[in-house]
């Protein structure tokens, strides 16, 4: 294996307990850039979410089903931990230490031991042992609040905690306990929290709150909609397009692009700005999406076409930098960011639970016939 297939993070054995949402993502961030990450999954199967073969969160992977309830499947896992640089689990407080891998355990076995756990609400605090989902956590976090209408907030999918400010946070923090290690040799446990991380992810308008240019209203800010040339317009087709023109030049590109003359749309007057929107939506529905998106194209008025999950995947630029690309018959976004010596590459496709049941428990140093033996038992499938 030459230096550029390894990925950074070639070496790294990391044994992700298999959850949902936040931790997979996280998971699926190490295995892209070379980690070799052993999913532990249960052995009745996922029924995780997504159909096992098109989980993409699941990709780079292999799997080893475990019944972690079975004193023999709970000795299985003691195995795996001693091996392990990285362990990852996503559960509510206080599972693992039901099952007999907690921190604590955990890290008197391998004393190296990154111990990642992505958690809603944190390891601590009133909420901790509540259950929520990501709408929760960024609506209690304060950032489901300013994204909307001023009548309503809207859902950004599930993008802003269960993957921005989880699984990245996740992924991120057990990188820099990795790296913490290379000076110390010890391991730690790495509290990923979604809540905390979609605060963090709040940071520049929490300064510009402080700074008096922000308020604490929807679609009343220069970020939010509430700029006539930062916000959404529907087009004649039922499409829409995204302006982005804060810059002045920016700004004037916009308004020669509609025909609007600047001297009549002063750009840093809010008090027109619900005019300038009205004026600029009408402009926009007189034409389709393609015709604005030829238009703006080249110019510096930061137009874009808003395009569907299926579109963004042929859109001449992204396809130039492969942002996206099929691999094993999935199309999928390929790993990022980009390193320009050991990059981070696909491997495997989606695994299925247990399928390298046999690899690894071998690679513990038990035999064939034990193995066997753990499968009869129901220790592991």
């Amino acid at each position: 294996m030459d230096e550029r297939s390894a990925g950074p993070l070639a070496g790294i054995r990391v044994l992700e307990l298999a959850g949902i949402g936040a931790a997979p993502f996280g998971a699926m961030l190490l295995a892209d850039m070379g980690a070799d990450v052993v999913r532990v999954d249960r052995t009745a199967g996922a029924g995780l979410g997504a159909p096992a073969a098109t989980d993409l969160l699941a990709r780079g992977r292999r799997s080893v089903a475990v019944d972690l309830k079975h004193p023999e499947g709970a000795l299985v896992a003691r195995r795996l931990v001693d091996a392990a640089d990285v362990l990852v689990e996503g559960w509510r407080p206080g599972v693992a230490e039901r099952l007999g891998l907690d921190p604590g355990g955990c890290l008197a076995r391998n004393p190296r031991l990154v111990y990642g756990r992505m958690t809603g609400w944190g390891q601590e605090g009133p909420l901790a042992g509540s259950v929520g989902h990501d709408i929760d956590y960024a609506a209690v976090a304060g950032a489901l609040h300013g994204i909307g209408t001023p009548d309503q907030p809207v859902v950004p999918l599930n993008y802003l905690a269960d993957f921005g400010g989880g699984g990245a946070f996740l992924a991120f923090g057990v990188v820099c306990a990795l790296l913490e290690r290379e000076r110390s040799g010890r391991g730690q446990v790495v509290d990923a929290a979604m809540v905390d991380g979609v605060a963090v992810l709040g940071a520049m308008v929490h300064g510009l709150l402080a700074a008096g240019a922000w308020t604490d209203r929807r679609e009343a800010n220069l970020l939010d909609g509430g700029a006539p040339f930062y916000r959404c317009y529907a087009t004649a087709d039922g499409g829409h397009v995204a302006v982005g023109a804060l810059e002045p030049r920016f700004y004037a590109a916009l308004l020669d692009g509609v025909g609007l003359d600047p001297a009549d749309w002063p750009q840093d007057d809010p008090g027109r700005w619900p005019a300038l929107r009205a004026a600029l939506a009408a402009r926009f529905a007189t034409a389709d999406r393609a015709t604005w998106a030829d238009r703006f194209a080249g110019t510096d008025a930061c137009v874009a076409p808003v395009l569907s999950l299926v579109e963004a995947r042929s859109h001449p630029h992204l396809t130039a930098r492969a942002t996206f690309v099929e691999h094993e018959g999935l199309v999928q976004p390929a790993p990022a960011p980009r390193l320009s010596r050991t990059p981070g590459a696909l491997s495997r496709p989606p695994v299925l639970p247990g399928q390298h049941t046999d690899e690894i428990l071998a690679e513990t140093g038990l035999s064939p016939a034990a193995v066997a033996g753990l499968r009869a038992a129901g220790a592991v499938a």
